[in-house]
């Protein structure tokens, strides 16, 4: 379902449908991480991600043409127009173009299964006092690398690079040794509640945060669907353009946050469970 520019809802045609997309990503890398973590084990894992990282590389140097780290040149790209089709493909970028197509979801795994394994060595080593230390240095470590590789294989979201795994999980590794120091070894918790909400149900609030625009589509003021008329008739009057626009998304995240608080209340948790015991 969709609404048009008038605010009427209208039926999605199947022949323009979007197969892939974010959610359909992580399901994708999730399943394919987990059967990787499962029967390789953990070490097997990190050796398959690095396959695949590599593998990755050799297929868009070997047959990328020209320019093979462009949208055009993508050996993705024709992939997917040949599996999914240019009419089910996401059209943001002027051309036919997946930004979560098929061959960079394999990169994309990589995350997950660096992600896991920065998971399990917090939770084996949580009573180490060198764990800190050894976190801080695995997270620097994967950031060079990923800036090293860069230089030849440049960091790249839209084409999910391998550099580029490694650089956002190198940045996700260094920020989580940060958090884990002021919040858990130092016990600084003051404020931290309200990411909690977020971290309790993201993916739940991430849909949601789809379905609250779509909803808006059914409420019409003066010939307008809700979400615009709320825009240019409350908030960029009273804070113009760019604040207005800020404030906007603002208010939608407090909009959802409270969603959030509500699940958190009554115990509605799909995500975090509990604070890693330290000291």
């Amino acid at each position: 379902m969709k609404y048009d520019r008038e605010g009427n809802f209208v039926l999605k045609s199947l022949e323009t449908l979007r197969i892939m997309g974010v959610l359909q990503r992580i399901a994708l890398c999730y399943g394919i991480g987990a059967l990787l973590i499962h029967y390789l084990k953990t070490q097997g894992a990190l050796i398959a991600d690095g396959v695949l990282l590599l593998g990755y590389w050799a297929l868009m140097w070997a047959f990328g043409g020209s320019d093979p780290y462009s949208l055009e040149g993508h050996i993705g790209l024709q992939i997917d127009k040949m599996i999914l089709g240019e009419n089910h493909m996401y059209h943001g970028e002027g051309i036919a173009f997946e930004p979560e197509g098929l061959l960079s979801t394999l990169p994309a795994v990589g995350n997950v299964v660096l992600g896991y394994w920065v998971g399990w060595f917090v939770q084996r080593n949580r009573q180490s006092p060198t764990m800190l230390m050894r976190l801080v240095a695995a997270g620097s470590i994967l950031v060079a690398l990923g800036l090293i590789w860069g230089i030849a294989f440049p960091i790249n979201k839209k084409i999910w690079t391998s550099s580029y795994t490694l650089y956002t999980v190198g940045i996700a590794t260094l920020l989580l040794s940060i958090l884990i120091y002021f919040i858990e070894i130092r016990n600084l918790r003051a404020g931290t509640y309200f990411f909690e909400v977020f971290g309790k149900n993201p993916l739940f609030i991430y849909v949601m945060s789809g379905v609250i625009v779509k909803l808006y589509g059914l409420i019409i003021i003066d010939g307008r669907n809700f979400y615009g008329w709320l825009y240019t008739n409350v908030f960029q009057p009273a804070f113009g353009n760019y604040t207005g626009s800020f404030l906007f998304g603002i208010f939608h995240v407090l909009l959802l946050w409270l969603l959030g608080l509500w699940m958190d209340k009554r115990k509605f948790t799909s995500g975090y469970k509990r604070r890693f015991p330290y000291g």
